[in-house]
């Protein structure tokens, strides 16, 4: 039966997997805690792909191995039954003769499905589930968007000033470049956001507007794969956006002129671009999208409901006039302070059930 005190040793799992965010695609995020007579004497998290899962890094670390046959581990996603690069986990709980299982949500991926925690229960194990699922769904979000929606988890980013406006007007003699509307910690967060996904999306207009880099400067982190949607296939070969020899994809209608990295995808004319890019991306086995702007771009996005996750940026400075900002409507998960500006992050209600812990923020 579930305990009060269980939910405290799952948010520590959930803590755990979160280390890793960014880093374990295409599996999930895992961590697990080893807990005996209420206190914990091992843990550990999912480190990359083809490495030893959590389940098996928090036995690892336990120092008594002979306390394990009367502990219960707690793990935020159902242990694997499958071989693939590692054992299933499953097998591995089952010779250790672990005697209770905790286990957060079920992986509703092809290969897992609930079989890991059929496995468990037949051979004996009491397993008990849907410990905080909302959360655990949460911090896997991309993994089951992916899985079950079979496209990719889309988050949206924008700042806009305190009267609306994503941008300036932009006159010819204006030379490209960003004009910023929040601060330097709030660019910090998006570089760590964008070593959290695995694609990264603007339009044509961003790209000659802004000259955008794309990579990941102010973290450490992987480069996200950079996608560019452009109707003219017009993208400058000297724009920054082709530095660092990370891999783009120009979106386009126009075929003419070759990429100078990378390549170009022909869209079809009778099919929303947004619908072409998520299915060219879960094809490619690309969990998340990270869409930047401009505006036309996150219009078309929210306008055809391709899209999961919305986190905008409010300033103090007021345009008066220029590019408006989106407006979207969603569940509100958090609201947060910076010196210049605050950051609203909000989600489609459909998508996942809202969580129920508070400040989920580190999460994000």
């Amino acid at each position: 039966m579930r305990e009060p005190v269980d939910i405290k040793f799952m948010i520590r799992c959930l803590e755990l997997a979160s280390n890793a965010e960014g880093l374990t695609y295409p599996n999930p995020m895992v961590g697990s805690v080893i807990v005996h007579d209420g206190r914990i004497i091992g843990e550990g998290y999912h480190l990359k792909a083809g490495e030893p899962h959590a389940e098996v890094n928090a036995v690892n670390s336990v120092s008594d191995k002979t306390l394990l046959k009367s502990s219960t581990l707690y793990v935020n996603l159902e242990p694997c039954s499958h071989f693939g690069k590692t054992p299933p986990c499953a097998d591995y709980l089952l010779s250790l003769s672990i005697p209770r299982v905790v286990v957060g949500t079920i992986d509703t991926s092809s290969k897992v499905s609930g079989q890991g925690i059929a496995r468990l229960r037949n051979g004996g194990c009491e397993v008990i589930t849907g410990l905080a699922e909302a959360e655990c769904r949460r911090v896997n979000r991309r993994f089951f968007t992916f899985h079950e929606k079979k496209r990719p988890f889309i988050i949206l980013k924008w700042a806009r000033s305190a009267d609306g406006y994503l941008d300036i007007l932009r006159k010819e003699e204006n030379q490209p470049g960003p004009f910023w509307i929040s601060g330097k910690p709030e660019r910090v967060l998006v570089h760590k956001w964008r070593a959290s996904e695995q694609a990264i999306l603007v339009g044509a207009g961003t790209v000659r507007a802004d000259d955008p880099k794309l990579n990941v400067r102010d973290w450490s982190g992987p480069h996200p794969l950079k996608i560019i949607l452009s109707g003219s296939g017009a993208v400058s070969k000297e724009s920054s956006v082709y530095g660092n020899g990370a891999p783009v994809i120009v979106f386009t209608h126009n075929m003419d002129d070759d990429s100078p990295y990378g390549l170009k995808v022909r869209l079809n004319d009778d099919v929303p671009s947004s619908l072409q890019v998520a299915e060219y991306l879960f094809k490619a086995g690309i969990q998340s999208l990270f869409i930047e702007g401009g505006a036309k771009v996150l219009n078309h996005f929210i306008s055809t409901g391709l899209w999961d996750e919305a986190r905008i940026f409010t300033g103090e400075v007021r345009f008066r006039a220029g590019v408006r900002a989106p407006l979207i409507e969603g569940i509100q998960l958090s609201r947060i302070q910076f010196s210049g500006s605050y950051l609203e992050v909000c989600s489609k209600a459909e998508i996942h059930d809202p969580p129920t812990i508070d400040n989920l923020n580190k999460y994000l």
